[in-house]
């Protein structure tokens, strides 16, 4: 699994520097499962002992669990003898659910991913999030097989893979930067304005479940391509996927719960079903909401959340974070000289900071369960 030899550097974390030679010594001198054992355990590690364990568990023919230690999944029964990991999904829209996939449902498509973003074994690969977010540690155990460096020193990195809202604060400030590797959630036009126009950012969309779905290159391709061996369907309006690199749970035809459109093998994706809100007999995507939003001067970061009417249904309500260069009356002002009437929100809070998922989702099942409309 690991793509680099000898005095290759393969890690640089907090001013901890191990070469390829030096993590391959200690991948094999990590102790081996005691007996009445059933998995090994990286969740609470630093990322570069959790890589380690990782590695140590595949080599060793053995789960390891990397689950966050603060909201971990009910797991019931004995793993999947075939599972490597042992992760979970965000908790996006309520508890983590867990999972668990082999060490092939990422491997296998390391190749095409490489294709997709040009990422070369010379890289530094800038990690913005815990392991435990699979798509930061999917990106990790890339950069390893492919023999680059993983690191958290943005000053040095080529590359940086990230959420679009981190994305939009890391970007500006990484002098050498080459490659922008975007997921998550839907890239919004302040992200993406936040990246220099000689960087190639590559949206791609995936689920914890599913890992890569479709991808494309910002500025190239209109719209998500989808992987070469990954097929997709939609059922009223809701997306299918059946992939080989499912999670153990979801290798039949998978409800990922996201409107789309497909054509042919393009892939056009508007949004958590469950974030669709009917105002009136009309349809409004949260997600489209919030990137209208955010793309307001003064806005930080936004949810919108269907609220229940008497008449109509449902109303948008919006949670935002402001930067303070603006007032809430001077953001709404804005927001309806370029917002549709059904989208426009009728309730507006402000709020210090969202709840966020360790990878920089927002987290609408913790919004709504702390009352922030209340």
């Amino acid at each position: 699994m690991l793509g680099g030899r000898g005095q290759d550097t393969a890690i640089v974390w907090r001013g901890r520097s191990l070469t390829y030679a030096e993590l391959d010594a200690a991948v094999e001198q990590w102790p081996h499962l005691p007996a009445h054992a059933q998995s090994h355990d990286a969740s609470a590690l630093d990322l570069p002992d959790a890589l380690v364990c990782v590695l140590a568990a595949a080599r060793q023919g053995s789960a390891v669990h990397v689950e966050d230690p603060a909201a971990r999944p009910e797991r019931s029964g004995d793993p999947d003898p075939d599972a490597f990991l042992l992760v979970a999904t965000s908790g996006s829209t309520g508890r983590p659910k867990p999972l668990a996939r082999t060490a092939a449902s990422w491997v296998d498509s390391f190749a095409e991913f490489t294709d997709i973003t040009g990422i070369r074994p010379t890289d530094s690969v800038a990690i913005t999030g815990p392991p435990h977010a699979t798509m930061h540690l999917f990106a990790a155990l890339h950069a390893l097989w492919l023999g680059a460096c993983v690191t958290d020193d943005r000053a040095r990195a080529t590359v940086v893979h990230a959420v679009p809202a981190v994305l939009r604060d890391v970007a500006p400030r990484m002098p050498h930067l080459r490659i922008a590797v975007v997921a998550g959630t839907m890239l919004d036009s302040v992200a993406a304005q936040s990246v220099p126009d000689s960087v190639r950012l590559v949206e791609y969309y995936g689920a914890a479940e599913l890992s890569l779905i479709a991808a494309r290159v910002v500025g190239e391709q209109p719209t998500l391509a989808l992987l070469r061996d990954v097929e997709v369907r939609t059922d009223d309006g809701y997306l299918f996927v059946r992939s080989p690199y499912a999670a153990s749970s979801a290798r039949d035809w998978f409800a990922v719960g996201d409107l789309a459109d497909v054509r042919g093998r393009e892939l056009v994706v508007h949004g958590r079903g469950d974030a669709a809100i009917n105002v009136g007999g009309t349809t409004v995507i949260a997600e489209d909401v919030e990137r209208i939003l955010v793309s307001i001067d003064g806005v930080l970061a936004a949810a919108a959340i269907g609220t229940p009417h008497s008449v109509l249904g449902e109303t948008v309500s919006a949670v935002i974070e402001l930067d303070g260069s603006r007032d809430l009356d001077v953001v709404r002002a804005d927001a309806r000289a370029i917002m549709t009437k059904e989208a426009l929100p009728r309730r507006w809070t402000v709020v210090q900071q969202l709840p966020r998922t360790a990878s920089g989702k927002i987290a609408r099942g913790a919004l709504l369960a702390r009352g922030a409309l209340a």
